[in-house]
């Protein structure tokens, strides 16, 4: 039960680590941890004209594996629905969307490594209304 809450501990400090980045960056953050009953969405913000979906993994070491590699067919097919049900919710079917990926790992230095992966991944599945 502690390595859940250890867990959910690390995933937030990463979030809002990468908030922080992509405001550094010049994205607009629209949504933190979107929730819905088909998923969450980590992050929701806006380059430009283009509505971004943000998967955040984070990792305090690489042992099992680098970060993104937890970003899976089915994990993608699950932020395509998501992402796919934010937009009707909000009207904005017609803008430009992308799923980024930021993997960031936070071990016993005091500053995490963020790698920003732009356009990870095309939308997977039933849904497939980006361009």
């Amino acid at each position: 039960m502690r390595s859940g809450w250890l867990r959910k501990i690390l995933g937030n400090r990463g979030e809002r680590a990468a908030a922080k980045f992509l405001q550094r960056q010049g994205y607009r953050i629209l949504a933190r941890q979107s929730r819905s009953r088909i998923g969450e969405l980590d992050l929701i913000a806006l380059d430009g004209e283009t509505i971004v979906f943000i998967e955040v993994k984070t990792r305090s070491s690489l042992i099992a594996g680098h970060p993104t590699e937890a970003v899976t067919f089915t994990k993608q097919q699950q932020l395509t629905r998501a992402a796919l049900a934010w937009l009707k919710r909000y009207q904005l079917l017609e803008r430009r969307g992308r799923f980024d990926v930021i993997a960031i790992t936070w071990g016993r230095q005091s500053a995490p490594v963020i790698e920003h992966y732009k356009n990870a991944f095309e939308a997977v599945g039933r849904g497939q209304m980006f361009h």
